[in-house]
């Protein structure tokens, strides 16, 4: 039995069958886009962590020369040496299209007075172990942009998922049984009308007759009785 009152009628069946069929379709296809977001999903997973484990690497070794250098040097010469640098980093913006998902692609590029140089101090006053800090922050900017995009992407694409996933579930579980149940009620019901039509149709066809025989027999007693 519907959980909504329909109307029995076979223009309401004829309907119901064509919102089905466009569930069903709806349904396939939101499989395949769903199928396709875990795929595209996944790999962005695994870029994921490739790309975390180099930052993590990278920050890690620029901290450790860091930490080296602060120990060898004055705080406030290197406070200094690092307080105005020689390159400035400009970032875009853009999108690419995923399943119908934008996520986003950062582009960068670096500014300077001298080309590469990437050292905003002079040598002779700074240690070493700041030049590896300043090459390994320089070497690992690349890969934090990335995984910055990676992981905004990954967020974009699980919450696409999940929106997808609850379309699925509400065609498969709620929408098409729903429809189908009523077109069920629907044809039992034009069935059972039938079936009553054709039930009164026999019932008239009976009641003609008998009348006509009725009548037969009383055309025949009346010849009877009007014969000598």
């Amino acid at each position: 039995m519907p959980t909504a009152t329909v109307n029995a009628t076979r223009m309401e069946l004829t309907r119901l069958k064509g919102r089905l069929k466009t569930a069903i379709r709806g349904h396939k296809l939101l499989k395949d886009k769903r199928d396709e977001l875990m795929k595209q999903f996944l790999e962005i997973i695994q870029e994921n962590r490739a790309l975390r484990r180099r930052v993590e690497e990278g920050l890690m070794q620029a901290h450790g020369s860091f930490t080296v250098a602060a120990a060898l040097m004055s705080p406030e010469v290197l406070e200094q040496a690092l307080l105005y640098p020689k390159q400035s980093v400009e970032v875009e913006m853009t999108f690419r299209n995923i399943m119908s998902v934008n996520v986003p692609v950062y582009h960068f590029q670096t500014k300077g007075h001298q080309g590469g140089e990437i050292y905003p101090y002079g040598f002779a006053t700074t240690s070493c172990e700041v030049d590896g800090a300043v090459e390994a922050l320089s070497s690992v900017f690349q890969d934090m942009l990335k995984l910055a995009q990676v992981e905004k992407a990954s967020q974009l694409l699980a919450a696409e998922i999940e929106k997808t996933r609850r379309r699925v579930n509400a065609l498969e579980y709620v929408m098409i049984p729903r429809m189908e149940e009523s077109i069920r009620y629907i044809s039992m019901k034009l069935e059972e009308n039938e079936r009553n039509n054709i039930i009164r149709l026999m019932k008239v066809k009976d009641m003609l007759l008998a009348q006509a025989m009725e009548e037969k027999r009383q055309q025949d007693q009346a010849a009877l009785q009007a014969s000598p």
